[in-house]
């Protein structure tokens, strides 16, 4: 894979597009459209903003592939591809959480959740494929044009900024996470007792 990963960086966006695509459709490719795009931003300014763009693109069409797939296949695929102990114990936030689980991973770049479980959660157990859409394009333009300006004005020293951020990044995901649940109880709160 690591070839795989190299060999598309020289593509410039067009790479950043097809990582998007392999690594939102499941392939393992852990912070590689990341260190793709910091590094087009860094070294091509102008290229990174539509490199952020194909990013969005791609990771919304492998993300909607395996939502798809998981939507089939149901409660069975899910199990099959989903049942370590760990899996489980993300199959049941998802249960909890909702989307919210879906949108923190894709958003925050240094996050060690693994966005798969949540996808097939949701495509398993019947989200509506716009809503998780939705849900996938706001968090990944976020993140995707973050990363593409964030590149842009620390260039090669972006990656490390990130990793010397990585608990501010990550209280800030926590402080997201319950506001995004919070206001979804709330608006649940609301349509039950307006039905």
């Amino acid at each position: 894979m690591r070839k795989l990963v190299v060999f598309l960086q020289g593509w410039g966006p067009l790479g950043a597009f097809c990582l998007a695509v392999l690594d939102s459709a499941g392939v393992p490719l852990p912070a590689s459209v990341d260190v793709l795009l910091i590094a087009v931003a860094a070294t091509n300014p102008g290229l990174a903003m539509l490199s952020a763009g194909l990013s969005v693109l791609g990771s919304a069409i492998g993300s909607m592939f395996l939502f798809s797939i998981a939507r089939k296949g149901g409660q069975m695929y899910l199990e099959r591809k989903a049942s370590s102990p760990k899996a489980m114990k993300f199959r049941e936030w998802f249960a909890r959480y909702g989307l919210a689980t879906v949108f923190v991973p894709a958003l925050v770049p240094i996050i060690p959740l693994p966005l798969k479980v949540f996808v097939l959660s949701a495509g398993a157990l019947g989200v509506k494929p716009l809503h998780f859409l939705g849900v996938v394009l706001v968090a990944r333009v976020l993140r995707y044009y973050g990363l593409a300006l964030l590149g842009m004005r620390l260039g090669e020293g972006a990656w490390p900024w990130l990793r010397s951020h990585a608990l501010d990044l990550g209280l800030a995901a926590l402080v997201l996470f319950a506001a995004i649940y919070a206001s979804m109880r709330w608006f649940d709160a609301r349509r039950v007792r307006y039905s």
